[in-house]
């Protein structure tokens, strides 16, 4: 989200005269996009044309004299746009991933073309007539449990995004849609160069003792990239920074980077973030009044396992403290470690993850260097899909021949354990110019049926790992392998959800974390370990003496990590719980206030602070950050069940998790589902646990 590797520009060589997207079919085996066909140019005219068939085709079923029949509407609304969804299907993870000034102008373009096409659909009143006459004659239809799904979510869908509103009102609401959308695109576009063209440069080499040879080295290739060549460059992506905040000696270099992190967004250049955040707030408030709600964050969670910002506020509050008090215990280790060095000031937050790190060293002997040269990151693959294979009895074949977007991704068929293909999976772990920071899920493709058959789903793990350098492979740590799994989790319900219809695929915001979050609890898991630790020059499978030391070490800086995630998520509901936005209210200001009156300890800032909080100011986690802790619960007691059965590779609790989590999409609500694999509600002694609180 501009180093491109494949041939993705508009104007190259190989550009086509006819535009891939608009073939019947691709010609490719699976029908994967063919990447180096594709143009910018090819998209932007799919998009235009795509829009204008949605048109006409939305235009036809609100228009049709016909009675209205689940086929005729309902199915007909689901299989609208196929164009459309067929190019967005290709666009929008290449511009995560690979993004170009080409494909950001675009962006822009077509951003309000987005906003009409909803408010065509959804304030069309004849559609809606159409589907409420459905949904208020269900009960005495034939409907499968499906087909009734699909009826109840299309109403919903109308009704949330302003069917039953004047006709006024409705222009209103139109308006705010496109404003706030143009704006969180903004956001987005202003932290993605913020992250990767903010740099902290070095001249002297001693200013980097203690950082691994590796870090220097990559350092060095960003510098000679970017015509500084003899000097040291980092940007904001973690892969870049963290490691000088780990293991750095020089803390004045610390503070730079870390002040250079935290400040994204909000350095008053013409990338700053706070006047668009504040208008963000400010326009999403106007639209939950016009809706009849007091605030955003309860027309947000209306539609989620939460329901009121109450629960959400209970589920922080209980975490809250104990996190805060571990923090706390950390932080008198951390004034202990810089004692011991002969100092005496108060650490800083800069200082944490230095002194955190020998604390860790002093109290279990454990080195993260003598930890990475056994995480190589597709041996850690290997271990994922060891897991999936002994749960699920999922196989992966590499195939080197299929088209790829980026020259070191790599593409597995994905097959069930009857052989049958279930999906297509690429990798893409390694930081680039114009690829978003952070680490995500998404596809090319979901799955479906059409025409009686399933569509097979090409899925993506996107991530910013520590990447090769030289002759050193791209070894991880604890935090980059949890990743790892956690991403495949997500990717392991794309490819076993098994649903009729695109409109019941997906689940409530804040369940949507369960699947990835359950998945790095095989992490660390012995026998897994066994699988894919292994030494990266000798081949040495991981001793189990350093296993033990990952394991007795694994909850320590729980208080640090849980305060930063509780933070960030109180600030994302206290912003859209406000029901006034004051005159020249800051958001910065507003940030730091909240968490100072509940006694965060100051050298701990939110995981993301406003500025470059795309979560929630980009619009996926809206007021529903908090999901990961929520959805925290769940997995953690869910997990459980396979300790209860001493068994945590127990294929026979897997295929239940499948059939009731994985299989139903968004057919069942989370809390049926979870019932229906765990038997009764979950509990939060397995979370507080689990972070070792308590």
């Amino acid at each position: 989200m501009a180093s491109v590797a494949t041939l993705l520009l508009a104007g190259c060589a190989q550009e086509k005269t006819t535009n891939p997207f608009f073939a019947e079919q691709y010609g490719t085996e699976y029908e994967i996009p063919p990447f180096s066909e594709i143009t910018t140019a090819h998209i932007r005219e799919a998009l235009l044309k795509g829009y204008e068939e949605q048109k006409q085709e939305i235009l036809a079923i609100a228009d049709n004299a016909e009675e209205p029949t689940f086929e005729n509407t309902i199915l007909a609304l689901d299989n609208a746009g196929e164009l459309l969804s067929k190019v967005r299907n290709v666009f929008g993870p290449l511009s995560s991933s690979n993004s170009t000034q080409e494909y950001r102008d675009l962006e822009k373009e077509i951003a309000p073309l987005s906003s009409e096409m909803s408010t065509l659909i959804y304030m069309n009143d004849k559609l809606f007539q159409r589907v409420k006459k459905l949904y208020d004659e269900q009960a005495s239809k034939n409907y499968t449990k499906e087909q009734k799904k699909l009826i109840e979510n299309n109403y919903k869908r109308f009704v949330r995004n302003g069917a039953l509103l004047s006709e006024a009102d409705k222009q209103k609401l139109a308006q705010l849609n496109k404003d706030i959308s143009m704006l969180q695109l903004q956001f987005e576009q202003n932290l993605l160069h913020e992250t990767n063209n903010t740099f902290v440069t070095v001249d002297k080499l001693e200013d980097l003792d203690g950082l691994p040879q590796e870090n220097i080295d990559r350092a060095a290739e960003m510098a000679k990239k970017n015509g500084q060549e003899g000097k040291w460059m980092f940007n904001m992506q973690r892969a870049s920074c963290n490691p000088v905040l780990q293991f750095c000696t020089n803390r004045d270099l610390r503070k730079k980077v870390y002040d250079a992190y935290y400040n994204r967004g909000n350095q008053g250049n013409e990338w700053d973030n706070n006047e668009v955040s504040v208008k963000i707030i400010q326009l999403r408030l106007e639209k939950a009044k016009l809706m009849g709600f007091k605030d955003y964050a309860s027309y947000a969670l209306d539609e989620r396992m939460a329901k009121t910002s109450e629960n959400v506020y209970n589920l922080l509050d209980q975490i809250w403290e104990p996190a805060v008090k571990k923090a706390n215990e950390e932080l008198a280790d951390i004034r202990a470690e810089i004692k011991k060095e002969g100092n005496n000031f108060e650490p800083e937050g800069w200082d944490y993850m230095y002194y955190m790190d020998k604390a860790k060293k002093a109290k279990f002997a454990i080195d993260d260097n003598e930890v990475r040269p056994y995480l190589e990151v597709y041996n850690v693959q290997q271990g994922i899909f060891y897991v999936a294979n002994k749960l699920y009895g999922l196989t992966f074949t590499e195939r080197t021949d299929l088209p790829k977007y980026q020259d070191d991704t790599k593409v597995f068929e994905v097959r069930d354990k009857d052989g049958s293909l279930l999906a297509l999976f690429y990798s893409d772990y390694f930081p680039r110019d114009g690829k978003g920071a952070g680490a995500w899920c998404t596809s090319f493709r979901g799955e479906y049926y059409k025409d009686g058959q399933r569509v097979v789903p090409i899925v993506v793990n996107c991530a910013s790992l520590t990447p090769p350098s030289g002759d050193t492979p791209a070894l991880q740590n604890i935090t980059n392998i949890t990743t790892e799994f956690h991403e495949f989790g997500h990717a392991l319900h794309s490819f076993m959800r098994d649903v009729q219809y695109r409109g019941t695929g997906g689940v409530e915001r804040d369940f949507v974390e369960v699947p990835s979050q359950i998945n790095e609890h095989w992490a660390l898991e012995p026998e897994v370990l066994n699988v894919y630790a292994k030494h990266y020059q000798t081949g040495e499978v991981i001793p189990m003496e350093l296993v033990k030391k990952i394991q007795d070490s694994e909850k320590y800086g729980q208080g640090f990590a849980t305060v930063e995630l509780v933070a960030a998520s109180l600030v994302d509901m206290d912003l859209h719980t406000l029901t006034e936005v004051p005159a020249n209210f800051n958001v910065m200001d507003f940030e730091q206030q909240k968490l100072k009156e509940r006694g965060i300890p100051r050298q701990i800032f939110p995981r993301y602070r406003v500025t470059n909080f795309s979560h929630t100011m980009g619009g996926g986690y809206t007021a529903g950050y908090y999901s990961y802790l929520w959805a925290e619960v769940y997995e953690c007691d869910a997990f459980q069940a396979y300790k209860e059965a001493g068994n945590v590779l127990d294929s026979s609790i897997a295929q239940r998790f499948r059939e009731t989590i994985f299989a139903p999409g968004g057919i069942d609500d989370g809390m049926t589902m979870y019932r229906n694999f765990r038997g009764r509600d979950p509990k939060i002694d397995g979370l507080l646990e689990n972070r070792g609180l308590k």
